[in-house]
This record gives C-alpha cells, structure tokens and sequence, in this order.
C-alpha cells in the first residue's frame, strides 16, 4: 500500500506547530552574559522557578538530598540537587568516604591537603548526581567551645579557617560543584540557634567572623553563601541588608547566590530587598505559604523586577561558573582508593601530640603485650552528628540513636577499628580489648600488660551543644585509674574541638616542667605518658592513629584552636541561653570580646592554657634562625614583606613543622598582642636545612597590617611599631624568633 511511504510526512504535516528550543547561549560569553541571555528567554514562573527549593516537610528529592530546584529542560538549565557535605557526601545520599572532621583537616595547617580533602566532597556529589555542596562553615571554632558544630569549623583564626575552607571549596568547584560558605554570619552556637541576637561591634565583627568568610570568599569564588537563623545586632541574618547587601555584594563584591539555611527565611520581600536570594527547602514565603508570593510582589510593583532578576542571574552564574550547564551531567565513579587514600593522610597529618613523655612511638618488637581500652575502639571510630554526617563505605561499625530531640542521623562509628589496627602494627604482641565499662576490670588489664592505651570519646552534634567541656560519663575515672594501675598510658581523645583535661591543682601547665599526680582525684592530663588528639578521625582514623603509635608516621598536626586550662577562663562560663526553652523570641548572646577570641583573649588576659593556639609536638625537634625582614618592590600603595628565616632539623627522623609567622600591631591601636599572620608548612629529612619565606602582603585578603576603623568605616594601617614572631606555636615558650619594624602612615 503505497500511502504507507507518505504516512510519517502526512503525520508531521497534521501536528500542531511548536515553537523550536531557543538556541543555548554561547558558552563564549561570561557568565553574567550567558545568565542574562537565559533570563531574556524566561517566563516570569521560570525565574521565580528558581528561586525556592521544591521540598516540604523534609521530603527528600528525587536523589534523597536535602534540596531540590527542578531545571528548565527547555533552555537546557539542570536540575539542582542540593546535598550536605562538611565531611563527605551527606543527607544518607548514599555511602561515601568518611573524611576526618574539618578540625582536623584544620589542624594539618596543610593547603594542598586541605584541596584534596574538598576533592573528595566534589567528586563523590558528582558521583551520585548532587552538584550543590552545602558545606564550607567558616564560623569560628572556640568562639563558643561548647558549640555542638565545632568538628565542622576549621579552627579559631580567621587567617586558618578562611584559608582551609576557601582550600575545600575550590576543590569541591573544580569538580564541578556549586560550593557554599556557611553560615553568614556569627551563628557560633546550637542553644537558641534560631532567635539568637548576637550583639557585637563592627570592629569585632569585622575583625573575627567575617573576616574569616571575607578571606575564605575571596580565596575560593564560592558561589554561594549560607545566611543564618540568628540574629546580629537586632536584625535576622537572612533579612540583614548590611550582611548581604552592604558587605558580602557590596565591598566583597560577591557575584553569586544567597540561599537561606533550611527554613531561616522569614519573610520573601523584606528578604529578597535585603539580599536573600533563594529560599530553601521550599516555597514556604516565595511560594506564598506564609508571607506574599514573589509573583504578586513583582505583579503589584513591591519586589522591581531587576531586584527578582538579580536574583535569578546569580543563580544561573553559579551555575555556569561551574560548568552545570555544560557538563552534560556525567557522573565519574566514586574513587574509594584515592578518597580513603586522602582520608587517612589527612587524620595522620591532623592528629596532634599533645603529651610524649618518651612512650612514643612504640616498638613494636619489645611490646609483649597492649591493652585497648574504652571508645568502643574495636569497633570504629566516633563521626559527629547532624546533617554533617555521613554514611560510611561499608556501613557503620556502631550505631545508638541520638540522645536529644532536635539532633538526627543517630551516633555512627566509622568501620576503621583501632584494635585490629594496632594488632596489625603489633602481630607478636597479645593485644586484649576492655570496653572499659567497668573500671575495676580495664584497670587489672592495662595493670597486666607493658602498654595501655585508652580511647576516649566525646560525641557532639548539629542541634546541640556541650554542657561542658569535660569528658561526659565515667571516661576521667577510667583514664585515671588505668594510669594508676600503668603509667605507660596513652590516651588517644576523639572529640570535636577543645578538651579539658583534669590537670593537678596548682601545676603550672607547662610542657618543660609538668609535677606528676598530685591535687584532685582524677589529674590525668599530667599523669599520662602520651596524649593524642585524634578529633573524629574519619574513614581510615584507625590506621592513622596506629601508624602515629608505631611511629610509621611521625605526628605533625597543630592545634587550630586553644585548649583552656579551666572553664573559668573562657569570656563565658557558660552559655548564653533562651529564657524559656520553648521561647521564640529574640535573646541577646553578647559577644563583649568582639574579635578577641581564642588565643588572642588568652594573650590579652595573662591567661595560660592548658595547650596553645598551633601546638604540637614530634619524634623529631627543629631550630629555628636568621630572621630577616625584607620589603619587596610592589605597586604604589602596597606594601609586601617578606619573613625568612631557617629551619633546621635537628632531630634523628625526618619530619614536619609549621613555621608559624605572628604580628604584633603599634600598642596604641588597643589590639591583642598578636594575630597569626602566615605559615609554612616544611618537610625535613634528619639533618636537613631550608631558608623558609613566607610574605605578607598588605593587599591580600587577610589585612596583615590593619584594623578596621568604625570611624573611617574601613582599613587602616595604623602608623608605629610593629613586631614580627616566627615559631611553633602561639605560647611564650613557642615563639623562637622576633624582629621590629616601623611602618609610617600611607
């Protein structure tokens, strides 16, 4: 039948016609040109599309994550699949690699590490499909040590924890994925997290938490920032035109998205005015549940049509950015071996020597016999908690439901025992395991045996925080009584940030010359023959910290945060706390300190920690020398120093130090006596020399030389006398080398 030759033209012929799909953008323009000739095609439901996530009520999205943007398949823009990843791919997506807490990661003071680590973020989202990271908290650790986040912040500096976070974001970038920096801004504790007022000065502010994400933004192109639930200075963080619009677009010139936390937006204009740019999980105020849609705002004139077309340009910029809309949405394999590979290296590298009275390293080839005690160490290794979790490769090694209502994901071991990976490094020795429940018992075994070695742990999480920090439970007990029946003891902590740790009343906490076992009953800290902390080590935790006892690795990480002496000598005692429990109005949460946090209240204060700011030790010692100041030739206006000096290893194995460079301001300026400036992180072989450079820069994003000024509303570098550190560690007996200079007014 010959019209069967003519029927599919015949069919053509008979359909409607549609319009064709618009030609994409060519992908030679910028991406604010791309995002403009996307916007030019798009209806007003297609922006505001855009603009709010599509989940309700916790209802995963098609990929389980904890947000969903549907695309516009017709201009070829993706879906966005948005997943939690501080540690690793969260949300119980699907298993991936357990990395070591970000205090860890922190504590390696390594950059290069650190982009490794956020590889392993960005490539395993783009293995299963997410390609919106929402990590990157840059909040400042020990600004409230008892904060339950404190094992995803990188540390108490701003100079470290904006350089580690903007090292994790590129990465994460690099593969492919939108990377976020949270939570902007000052949002540093879990009581009250959603009507906390913090009140802080401008100078404090600008000088501690935000210089933290100005430093990080500046470093990575983060193309997104995470606005809080709390309050500064009286206003909501998502609702702050001062946060969002005044400093993060205005003079830090950011280009790319403002997404709410999950359920922060309070309002859809007075937030869209204000600088938010996207509302997550769903359209609750910009759909209209709540508050007025954003479609009848633009209809009635309330919300200008460029405002909403600002917003939809930086969310496609962020898109294009990263190559979402080019990518085609390939999916490379997860790469177990080289993550869990980047896993154990950085808990090797970030696990600190706090204590080593000459037990370490272990050899193997004496030991007859180890006893294991406590932290369920042959299970696993302790994870934090909250949306920072992650589902271990394997599955958990141990799980306990979480003890308080608003924490989720359970209490997970990772599958990395550190009793079979001690008997590994140990295979001639008798290597027994008590859980330490019974103190009676772990003592007798740890009495029995030539070594003990007593794993503490101290689990914490997002939507809680510590009700001190002490070591809950019976583990001070258990520490001290295993020393007392053995003091070869090593005590290895799995925390999330500062530990006290009972210390004899009335010792000076010194390393040089530490009394032994007397005062209050449980005087651990200075009975010890070694201690490590190992934060919650991640994936490979175990292997590492095995391999630091046996001395396969020689420990090389420094504290990123201070670890006080008593709970007396923090700003507060405790914390600032809602009057009611159930209270949903606004309490204020001062921050007196203002931009003294960490070591630099401790320095200001006379006080002495129990461990400073960038301590730790190792199997082998350097010197330090020849201290040289140097002003390099540089653009009018600018000025840039270079800080040299050697470094020797003076010890019998090779080893790595983190030269660490300070800077003391003129005293008129009212500064603490010093602010960490630079570093460098060295590798020596036993014996070996290097001449180390590290240069600060007045241009860079740190402001080595200035301060901020509330009356000029900007940087100033005040004219006087300054003074150059160098040495390992923030502490008196830490800083080996100083040096003078003048700088006169610009």
């Amino acid at each position: 039948m010959i019209w069967r030759r003519f029927l599919p033209a015949l069919l053509l012929l008979s359909a409607p016609l549609s319009a064709p799909h618009p030609a994409p953008p060519s992908a030679n323009l910028s991406p604010e040109e791309r995002a403009d000739a996307l916007i030019a095609q798009m209806t007003l439901d297609e922006k505001i599309q855009l603009l709010h996530g599509a989940l309700r009520d916790y209802n995963p999205g098609p990929l389980g994550t904890a947000g969903y943007i549907p695309g516009i398949p017709r201009l070829g823009i993706p879906d966005l699949h948005f997943a939690d990843g501080s540690l690793g791919v969260g949300n119980q997506v699907g298993p991936a690699t357990v990395l070591p807490s970000c205090i860890a990661s922190a504590a390696t003071w390594d950059l290069e590490l650190a982009y490794d680590y956020g590889w392993v973020i960005g490539r395993q989202s783009r293995a299963y499909g997410v390609n919106v990271n929402l990590g990157g908290n840059v909040n400042l650790a020990n600004r409230e040590p008892r904060c339950g986040r404190t094992f995803e912040m990188k540390g108490e500096d701003p100079l470290l924890a904006g350089r580690i976070t903007a090292a994790h974001v590129r990465a994460i970038q690099d593969q492919g994925v939108i990377g976020c920096l949270k939570h902007f801004a000052l949002n540093d504790q879990e009581t009250g997290r959603f009507t906390a007022d913090v009140r802080i000065s401008e100078r404090g502010a600008r000088q501690s938490d935000l210089l933290a994400f100005e430093i990080a933004l500046r470093e990575s192109g983060a193309q997104s920032v995470m606005c809080a639930y709390n309050l500064v200075n009286g206003v909501y963080a998502c609702e702050n035109s001062w946060l969002l619009n005044t400093v993060l677009k205005g003079e830090w010139g950011f280009r790319g998205l403002v997404m709410s936390d999950w359920y922060a937006a309070r309002s859809s204009v007075k937030a869209a005015l204000a600088g938010l740019d996207q509302e997550q999980p769903g359209g609750y105020m910009f759909g209209g549940e709540r508050d007025r849609s954003l479609k009848s705002a633009v209809q009635e004139g309330l919300l200008p049509e460029e405002r909403l077309n600002d917003m939809v340009r930086r969310v496609l910029r962020a898109m294009i950015a990263v190559g979402l809309l080019d990518s085609g949405g390939a999916h490379p394999p997860l790469d177990l071996a080289r993550s869990e590979a980047i896993a154990q290296r950085v808990a090797e590298e970030g696990t600190v020597l706090l204590v080593n009275q000459g037990l370490l390293p272990l050899d193997a080839r004496s030991l007859c016999s180890i006893a294991v005690i406590g932290g369920n160490a042959d299970r696993g290794v302790l994870t934090g908690g909250g949306s920072a979790q992650v589902t271990p490769t394997g599955g958990p090694a141990l799980w306990f439901p979480a003890p308080c209502p608003p924490c989720w994901g359970g209490i997970v071991w990772a599958p990395s025992s550190p009793l079979r990976a001690i008997r590994a490094m140990a295979p001639q020795a008798d290597v027994q395991y008590d859980s330490g429940a019974d103190i009676r018992s772990a003592a007798a075994l740890a009495r029995r045996a030539d070594v003990a070695i007593v794993f503490a742990a101290e689990w914490e999480s997002e939507g809680m925080d510590l009700p001190s920090l002490g070591l809950s439970g019976i583990q001070d007990a258990l520490i001290q009584a295993v020393i007392d029946a053995n003091p070869r003891t090593v005590v290895v902590l799995q925390s999330g940030g500062a530990q006290l740790m009972p210390w004899s009343a009335g010792a000076e906490p010194t390393l040089a010359s530490r009394p032994r076992k007397f005062g209050p009953v449980m005087p651990w800290a200075d009975g010890a023959a070694a201690v490590l902390a190992a934060w919650y080590p991640g994936q490979r935790g175990a292997e590492a910290i095995a391999s630091i006892l046996f001395g396969a690795v020689n420990p090389s990480g420094k504290l990123p945060l201070t670890i006080p002496l008593r709970i007396e000598d923090l700003p507060r005692t405790a914390i600032d706390a809602p009057p009611a429990p159930d209270s949903s109005d606004p309490f204020p949460v001062r921050y007196d300190e203002g931009h003294w946090v960490g070591y630099r209240w401790f320095d200001a204060h006379g006080l002495e920690p129990l461990f400073p700011f960038g301590f730790g030790l190792s199997y082998t010692t350097f010197e330090f020398s020849g201290l040289r100041l140097e002003w390099l030739d540089t653009h009018p206006g600018t000025r840039r120093l270079a800080v040299s000096f050697n470094l020797w290893n003076t010890g019998p194995r090779e080893g790595a130090e983190v030269a660490q460079v300070y800077l003391s301001l003129p005293p008129e300026t009212g500064e603490p006596p010093k602010r960490l400036a630079g570093w460098a992180r060295v590798n020596l072989k036993a014996g070996g020399r290097r001449r180390v450079e590290v240069i600060l820069d007045e241009a860079d994003a740190s402001h080595p030389f200035s301060v901020w000024s509330d009356a000029a509303r900007r940087w100033v570098t005040p004219a006087g006398q300054y003074r150059i550190w160098v040495g390992n560690s923030s502490g008196r007996s830490g800083l080996k080398l100083s040096s003078a200079f003048r700088l006169e007014a610009p």
